[in-house]
């Protein structure tokens, strides 16, 4: 079948991150029709867990869930010929596919099972200067896994490559498309990005909730891309499925987790500036518009480690000079740990909401002392039982929230590297066990930044509020490493008009305090009506290791919402203004 005369291949995608949904993988595949099912397992952070679970036991390193799934529906998945492509192999694809052989074995079943493997540099990290990492994955492509669909594969398991490749190779295979098919790779990588976090693009997390009226939020099903042989595509999902597909919700996951107009990657560079989005029905969103470029000569590589250990305790302080109380606890602690102490030992002291309080919990203040370490033998049991030993020599009232535990390791470091592209042996194992290797893209063009493109005509002058953002822009943030973006979008052409020209760079460093010295730089998307933001070291030295609440900075679009700019009163006048604190 030639590539123009096949018809549009449906992929539904089960799972956004290693913990999602169990029971999705069933309903995708009893809701309707699916051509392939995808599972993306393999955020940033969770490397580091596999890794971690590397280090105690060498047969493990891949999403073991998986397996779960695969027990119920496997039957399901033969009977309906659905071929399935997931990442879930992590840092063992290999190992993933053993199992799974002894599984379907145990069930009764022969499927052919191939692998995508090479993307592991932990055993070169020296050779190629990226240091001393716990894991070091480079970012592999979809041929890979098209060639292992053109084999026969019924399930593809892969290691570390692009979420869209998962939709993208699938795509690859069904259409025959090459290498330089760059705008038909292109639209299945748009495409592939959208699905790629499950139900964020049938209303999860959406910032505008209220467009979604009417629609089921409570159980949103997970999103299907119907792809053409073009590389358009409709994102849609089940029927009956809760959740909503509007060109909001497609929109939103669209400017996540991206940093500019161009999105780079293995096979292709996306022009995120030329997608046009249309609401054809209910729950059904064309993509199209998307535009290719050769991909850029480098690999992103991965990077993930363990900074160190830590160890807690939290001392309860009730009644009078609670403050006085939590100085001596610190001092006989600090006393406790003077020789060969942690390397840094924090204490922190928050007050009881009243001293006189009615009840006991109120009356109590807290003293949580924090070790870290990269010894974890310094702040393990000897940490503990330096708390443990004031039992019945310290402040008046002496109790703490639990018994310490043995030092655990302290979050992780995520960080990206660059590796020529040649350097990396992009490998697949077919379902009859050869090894074949698969080239990478010749053509290359480095990545360089898209000019911002002129500013729609601003709107005319008229009075304005002081209103939060969020009342007429939606946003959605999140990590890369030490840096984070926050997508802005405008739901109307009117509101556009407004964001393009007061919410800059500057506006948003002034909006949030904590970026002021930071670069942050603005990327507009017009066709999205979006802007996106791209905030280098906010997260440093990285996800899952900044002190703070919200370490990959998923809630930083939603504090800008909630911060306030002067709003024309004509964007307001159908949206009530919340009312004010004391």
């Amino acid at each position: 079948m030639t590539a123009t005369a096949a018809p549009p291949l449906r992929i539904g995608n089960a799972s956004g991150f290693y913990g999602d949904r169990l029971a999705a993988v069933h309903e995708m595949l009893t809701e309707g029709p699916v051509d392939v099912l995808t599972g993306d397992y393999l955020a940033e952070l969770t490397m580091a867990i596999l890794g971690r679970d590397q280090l105690a036991d060498p047969s493990r390193g891949y999403a073991r869930t998986f397996l779960r799934q695969m027990r119920e529906c496997l039957a399901t998945v033969m009977e309906r010929r659905v071929r399935v492509v997931t990442n879930a192999g992590g840092l063992n694809p290999r190992g993933l596919a053993d199992r799974l052989t002894e599984l379907a074995d145990g069930l009764g079943f022969e499927p052919r099972i191939a692998c995508v493997t090479g993307d592991d540099l932990l055993h070169r990290a020296e050779e190629l200067h990226l240091g001393t990492p716990l894991t070091a994955n480079a970012y592999l492509g979809a041929f890979g896994i098209a060639r292992c669909l053109d084999a026969g594969a019924d399930i593809v398991v892969t290691g570390r490559v692009t979420d869209a490749s998962l939709t993208v190779g699938p795509a690859v295979s069904h259409f025959g498309w090459a290498r330089d098919d760059l705008d038909a790779l292109a639209g299945a990588t748009v495409a592939g990005h959208v699905i790629e976090c499950g139900t964020q693009a049938t209303g999860g997390n959406y910032a505008l909730p209220r467009e979604l009226a009417g629609h089921d939020l409570d159980h949103p099903g997970f999103p299907i891309a119907e792809i053409a042989a073009d590389g358009t595509s409709v994102i849609t999902k089940q029927p009956g499925s809760g959740g909503a597909v509007t060109a909001g919700t497609v929109t939103a996951q669209l400017v996540y987790e991206i940093r500019g107009a161009r999105y780079p990657g293995p096979d292709v560079t996306t022009r995120l500036d030329t997608v046009r989005l249309h609401q054809e029905t209910r729950d059904r969103v064309r993509i199209s518009g998307a535009t290719g470029e050769d991909p850029p000569p480098d690999l992103k590589v991965g990077l993930t480690g363990i900074s160190g250990f830590r160890n807690e305790v939290e001392f309860l302080v009730t009644g009078l000079d609670a403050e006085d109380k939590a100085a001596l606890a610190e001092r006989q602690m600090r006393a406790a740990l003077a020789h060969r102490g942690p390397a840094d030992l924090r204490f922190e002291f928050v007050p009881a909401l009243d001293p006189h309080g009615d009840t006991q919990d109120d009356a109590t203040a807290r003293l949580r002392v924090v070790a870290r370490d990269h010894d974890p033998a310094v702040i393990g049991r000897r940490f503990g039982a330096a708390a443990v030993e004031l039992a019945l020599s310290s402040y008046a009232g002496f109790h703490i929230t639990a018994p310490p535990r043995d030092a655990r390791p302290d979050g992780v470091t995520v960080t990206h590297a660059l590796v020529p592209a040649a350097e990396v042996e992009h490998t697949v194992i077919t379902p009859e066990g050869e090894r074949e290797q698969v080239p990478h893209t010749v053509r290359t063009r480095e990545l360089t930044e898209v000019p911002e493109p002129p500013l729609p005509a601003p709107p005319p002058d008229e009075p304005t509020r002081l209103a939060p953002l969020g009342l007429v822009l939606g946003a959605r943030s999140g990590d890369k490493g030490a840096d984070a973006n926050v997508g802005v979008w405008a739901p109307s052409d009117e509101a556009w008009r407004w964001l393009a020209h007061p919410l800059t760079a500057d506006t948003l460093r002034e909006l949030l305090p904590e970026t002021a010295d930071l670069r942050v730089t603005r990327h507009l998307l017009p066709g999205l009506r979006a802007a996106n933001f791209w905030i280098e070291g906010i997260l440093a030295p990285g996800t899952a290791r900044r002190e703070g609440l919200d370490p990959q900075a998923k809630g930083l679009g939603e504090w800008l919402r909630a911060r306030r700019l002067p709003v024309p009163e004509s964007l307001l006048s159908e949206t009530p203004l919340p009312e004010e604190g004391p």
